[in-house]
């Protein structure tokens, strides 16, 4: 028995920002932005393009490209942001209600940038588990963006978040494109070193003034840098090697690396270090970062360049706030047990 990938969708908001406007708003040169950051330009939502929009739009992509109707959803799991329509709401309802999943039951969960991988691998186990479950919708909305304020000059690495739309559609012995083994690992004692420091129950009721400071802010700049040189790059190629060893693969197996957007030195130090070509992977910087949609957004680039064919080995791996590294091998193509 398996799980596979039998359709997905990605949906960018037509507004962007460009490495110029970034520029203008950051006092950072733009050919610095452009090469060094590695971001040209960004999807950036307008006011009527909620998180819960751009996930539902991505949804209803991945349904028609499953050719199936949202009736046939048993289970939607939203794993897009916390920054949701409203607080304390469950997304996931929105979307399955909006799709005509009548059938369906829907949860939220987060691993911040790690959550496809990890709604993947929690799918993936539910659905080995429950006979029930035979077709499960993962939805994601993104836009964090808002909670960058771009004048603040410790949280500029962060200029690259953007908004955007990612989905799949996962069936029980699909046939093809078969979700292979997970990897993870945290580091908790970053969990409070990059925050926004407002809005939530250790700052309640809101006071005048909150809504000037309900961005992510660094208390701790130097200890944060410092500790995140320490942990990040063995922490990406540890969950990676591991998800390629469970799935039964060797190292030099991996065909192609969809992997999340970063500074261009650090994407083509996982290519190095892993001995991948350039042509194995897709530097997000028309994109900048969707949070966790990049995964799905490569693998569509990826799919529409001709890097991914059938039986291509894929891992998605991604990091999240906080700390958490993801990864997950997908067999792309047929697949026979």
């Amino acid at each position: 028995m398996h799980v596979g990938i039998v359709g997905f969708g990605n949906w960018l908001p037509p507004g962007r920002m460009t490495a110029a406007d970034l520029a203008a708003a950051t006092w950072i040169p733009e050919d610095v932005i452009a090469l060094k950051f590695g971001v040209k330009s960004k999807p950036v939502a307008g006011p009527d393009e909620s998180t819960a929009f751009m996930g539902l739009a991505a949804a209803r992509k991945a349904l028609d490209a499953a050719g199936i109707t949202g009736e046939a959803v048993d289970l939607v799991i939203w794993c897009g942001a916390q920054h949701k329509d409203y607080p304390c709401w469950l997304a996931g309802l929105y979307v399955s209600n909006q799709i005509g999943a009548k059938r369906a039951w829907s949860f939220d969960m987060e691993a911040m940038c790690g959550s496809m991988m990890a709604a993947l691998d929690v799918a993936k186990a539910m659905m080995l588990t429950h006979p029930e479950l035979n077709t499960v919708l993962l939805v994601s909305g993104y836009r964090n963006n808002d909670l960058i304020d771009l004048s603040v000059p410790a949280t500029r690495f962060m200029l690259d978040i953007g908004s955007g739309g990612s989905a799949l559609v996962l069936q029980k012995n699909a046939g093809k494109n078969a979700i292979l083994a997970s990897a993870f690992r945290g580091d908790g004692s970053l969990s409070e070193m990059c925050i926004v420091p407002k809005l939530g129950t250790k700052a309640w009721p809101p006071a005048p003034g909150d809504l000037d400071l309900a961005h992510f802010i660094v208390p701790d700049e130097e200890a944060f840098k410092a500790k995140l040189g320490e942990v990040t790059m063995p922490n990406f190629y540890a969950v990676i090697r591991e998800s390629l060893r469970l799935s039964g693969l060797p190292e030099d197996g991996l065909d192609y690396l969809a992997i999340l957007h970063f500074k261009k030195s650090a994407h083509d130090a996982v290519l190095a270090e892993l001995g991948l070509r350039p042509e194995q992977s897709t530097y997000l910087d028309a994109y900048g970062h969707l949070g966790q949609n990049d995964q799905v957004l490569s693998l569509e680039l990826g799919l529409k360049a001709g890097k991914i064919q059938d039986g291509s080995r894929i891992v998605f791996v991604g990091a999240g706030l906080g700390f958490v590294w993801a990864a997950t091998t997908i067999q792309w193509g047929p697949f026979s047990e």
